[in-house]
């Protein structure tokens, strides 16, 4: 009997590995262990950090000066570095961002295409930079704590500070760094993320301060100093510390900045003072702390004398401000359970009216979403300030596109400044708090935060269009020749697909995994789980990976080795539909007179039914010899067996993988009756063969016709191939499509 059973085994295993079809075998169902870093002491199995988990930090003490009649911005700053690495470091890299904006560097603009006829002049700019502007930094000095001039070399938009002494673990090193360099017209070049905006009409600007100072490059466990050159598409890699920072800047600007303002007497007047301590205690409404009014009068003069504001942030990663005098101020308070956080919005006129309108609304919507999604909001402040062109976000301060037209906005352009702003202010939890890897993985803090920003919609904007699984279709039917996994590196992706790779399909796969592999519940504890995990520390993909499974006792590996590491696509075929109808009639088999069931009728042998007009097919069903018992002594009630099929409708339905995805099976039945009911497969039904499957049914009613995915659960990019019958009618997402 063993070697019975070991035979047909073997004949059944080499059947399943050759419908796998010709590959070097590692199915869709085996764990990612090799694809991902393994466990360390720093990183548990679990997904948790290790109990030896550490990670640098770096304190700032920065005192700058706006030059507003130059364009131009200088500083001293003193950073000192705490090296908690288990190593000694013989030196430091530090980044120069504002490198990235000199000419010779890469500027993008070859995304726009080539030179061809009638190409408008800002797209040849972007091109050629036939007009040129100054860029880049100016070292006036790198010292120790000693004043003694330390070695450093500049390669690109990264320093290397070599050490006279290696700096041993546990221990810091202060030193200071002395720099200047011209802020940029952010009209002249693509992916402007800061650089100031002239307004020609009143002869104003408004700056964007960001990506400022030379900061230290990241050193971790994982990849040692993360310092890749920055091109601009990868961002941030940036450790966290305190920062005491004060800048210079015309005596009618008004500053919005990451942090606590330090100085209100100083800088602001009694009347904003008094407006400011209103907005502390307004829950329900925006106050105004400089209005239109204020704002426009103040306009029309331009200060000779200057200001100083100081600020002080804590355990943050970066900082950044906006400047000018065109500023309209509004704030509302938001209650938390130990703390109050101001919602702020800084605007030009040319914002009105739906800045004062929606802005610091949209802050708060964000903050309080987000914070039941994941952790409380730590900050004090969470400001949204209003330019042009883009969305970029900084700890506590992001910089938002959106503006009307000459007072006007469509409702489309209103639903896209809203997203934007909940989108950035959304940012202070990924990557600015749970702190990735944007310079490697940018899917890690767009796709996230796009995640949560989308339920914010859903929540507090259900008018407004938000990405579903429908979203990614077009693109994950797209060219496969150009397209590459959610796992591909930041600068390592097209362009024009980063919106698509980066931010809506990992957005999608979060979805997948909340609403139809895990549940709601149980996933929102685990997205919980990983947040709580990695807040003010640096995660890596493995980490999230890891959590989500440890949190759900869910086996995932099969979803996050399809839908992260490959381009393969969601499209099941319904590729055929058998009916069958049991009904008891005495024959005669082997001498003996037994009740079998069948039914007499359906399709020709060999030809398949397109639909159910033809009937059940042929079907019957003999009793069980006691030889398939083997070795058990009880015996299946094969009355009561019948007796539960008497009448029954058995269906067999066959789902081939087209696209490559596994995913669990959704399948709708529409009865004769016109009421429908819905089974759900769990995704572990492909394990033994990813490329076709057959389930069978029974069904107390007859069937009209068969769908798989009716809710566009699953991105299945061809849902022509769902149903049976074949539906005449283009689908909703060949229209998308088209």
């Amino acid at each position: 009997m063993k070697l019975v059973f070991s035979v047909l085994f073997s004949c059944f295993l080499l059947v399943s590995l050759q419908a796998q079809g010709p590959q070097n075998w590692e199915g869709k169902f085996e764990p990612i262990d090799r694809m991902i870093e393994p466990p360390s002491p720093y990183r548990s199995a679990s997904g948790a950090p290790g109990k030896a988990y550490w990670q640098q930090r770096a304190d700032y003490v920065i005192k700058a000066e706006l030059d507003e009649k130059n364009n131009m911005i200088s500083g001293e700053e003193t950073i000192t570095y705490h090296n908690n690495a288990p190593e000694d470091l013989s030196y430091l890299w530090v980044q120069l961002d504002q490198n990235v904006n000199r000419k010779e560097n890469e500027d993008f603009g070859e995304v726009m295409g080539t030179v061809r006829d009638s190409m408008t002049t800002r797209h040849m700019q972007f091109l050629t930079r036939a007009i040129d502007f100054p860029a880049g930094y100016t070292i006036k000095y790198v010292k120790d704590a000693n004043g003694k001039s330390m070695n450093s070399l500049v390669n690109n938009t990264m320093m290397k500070i070599r050490l006279d002494q290696p700096l041993k673990s546990g221990t810091s090193i202060s030193f200071s760094i002395a720099w200047s360099y011209p802020i940029t017209d952010r009209s002249l070049y693509l992916l402007s993320r800061e650089g100031y905006e002239y307004f020609p009409e009143d002869d104003n600007t408004v700056y964007l301060i960001a990506h400022w100072f030379p900061r230290m490059a990241v050193y971790n466990d994982t990849e040692g100093w993360q310092n890749q050159q920055f091109q601009k598409l990868g961002e941030f890699a940036l450790e966290f510390g305190d920062y005491d920072v004060e800048i210079k800047v015309p005596a009618d600007h008004l500053i919005a900045a990451t942090g606590e303002l330090q100085n209100t007497d100083a800088v602001l007047t009694a009347e904003q003072r008094k407006r400011l301590d209103q907005a502390r205690k307004s829950f329900d409404a925006p106050v105004m702390i400089v209005t239109p009014e204020e704002a426009e009068a103040n306009e029309k003069t331009k200060a000779n004398r200057t200001k100083t504001w100081k600020y002080k942030a804590t355990n943050v990663r970066d900082f950044a401000f906006a400047s000018s005098r065109k500023f309209i101020w509004d704030a509302q308070a938001v209650q938390f359970s130990d703390h109050i956080t101001m919602a702020m919005s800084f605007y030009p006129k040319e914002g009105l009216p739906v800045w004062s309108e929606e802005s610091t609304k949209a802050v708060v919507h964000a903050l309080e979403v987000y914070s039941d999604a994941t952790f409380e909001y730590p900050y004090p402040a969470a400001i949204s300030v209003n330019t042009s062109n883009i969305g970029i976000e900084f700890p506590m301060i992001s910089f938002n596109g959106g503006r009307p037209k000459n007072g006007k906005i469509s409702e489309l352009a209103k639903a896209g400044m809203i997203s934007t702003i909940i989108h950035e202010v959304g940012h202070n939890w990924f990557p600015m708090i749970v702190s990735s890897d944007e310079r490697k993985w940018m899917w890690m803090d767009e796709g996230l935060n796009t995640f949560i920003h989308q339920r914010t919609l859903e929540e507090r904007y259900p008018q407004f269009n938000h990405t579903t699984p429908k979203t990614i279709v077009p693109y994950m039917s797209g060219d496969k020749s150009i397209m590459r996994p959610i796992m591909v590196t930041s600068d390592n992706e097209l362009l024009q697909q980063i919106g698509a790779n980066f931010y809506q399909k990992p957005t999608v796969g979060l979805q997948i995994l909340r609403n139809s592999v895990i549940g709601r519940e149980l996933f929102d504890e685990a997205f919980r789980e990983y947040a709580n995990r990695w807040k003010y520390k640096h995660p890596n993909p493995a980490d999230l990976f890891r959590t989500l499974e440890d949190a759900t006792a869910a086996d995932l590996d099969w979803f996050f080795r399809g839908w992260f590491f490959t381009t393969d696509q969601t499209d099941m075929e319904l590729t055929n539909v058998k009916w069958f109808k049991v009904l008891e009639k005495d024959i005669n088999l082997e001498g003996e007179t037994q009740k079998v069931n069948l039914k007499i009728g359906g399709e020709s042998a060999g030809e398949q039914a397109k639909d159910f007009t033809s009937g059940p097919e042929d079907i019957t069903m003999i009793s069980t010899p006691d030889a398939n018992y083997g070795q058990f002594l009880s015996r299946l009630d094969e009355t009561e067996l019948r007796k539960q099929l008497a009448d029954k409708n058995i269906y067999e339905l066959t789902i081939k993988n087209v696209g490559g995805l596994v995913m669990p099976v959704t399948v709708e039945w529409e009865y004769t009756d016109g009421t429908k009911e819905v089974d759900r497969l769990p995704a572990d039904i492909w394990r033994l063969n990813e490329h076709l499957i057959k389930k069978t049914f029974i069904k107390e009613k007859e069937v009209q016709r068969v769908n798989l995915d009716p809710n566009f659960e699953f991105a299945d990019i061809d849902m022509e191939n769902n149903s049976f019958p074949k539906k005449e009618e283009p689908s909703e997402f060949d229209k998308l499509k088209q």
